[in-house]
């Protein structure tokens, strides 16, 4: 985490794609300043892991709230057939 930052879980998708973008810009405007170039990757990267992570968890299969922990669906567990 940079020191300078903090938490950036607060902010929305958008906003960090749109702070990840401005940062790009400023890179390559700060050709000439390799120490600023370095701080801006950590910043990047950090922006990036937290899109990514956000991506990640969004895959994930949620559970169905229609189903018990055996995998039974709901309303089937009240129809007797015997």
């Amino acid at each position: 985490m940079h020191p300078h930052v903090g938490s950036i879980s607060h902010f929305s998708e958008n906003e960090l794609e749109e702070k990840y973008f401005q940062l790009q810009k400023r890179y390559w405007q700060s050709a000439g300043n390799p120490g600023l170039q370095m701080q801006i990757t950590l910043l990047l990267d950090e922006y990036r892991l937290e899109l990514e992570a956000r991506r990640a968890k969004q895959k994930l299969p949620q559970p169905d709230k229609n189903n018990d922990e055996n995998g039974n669906k709901g309303l089937d567990n009240l129809i007797n057939i015997s």
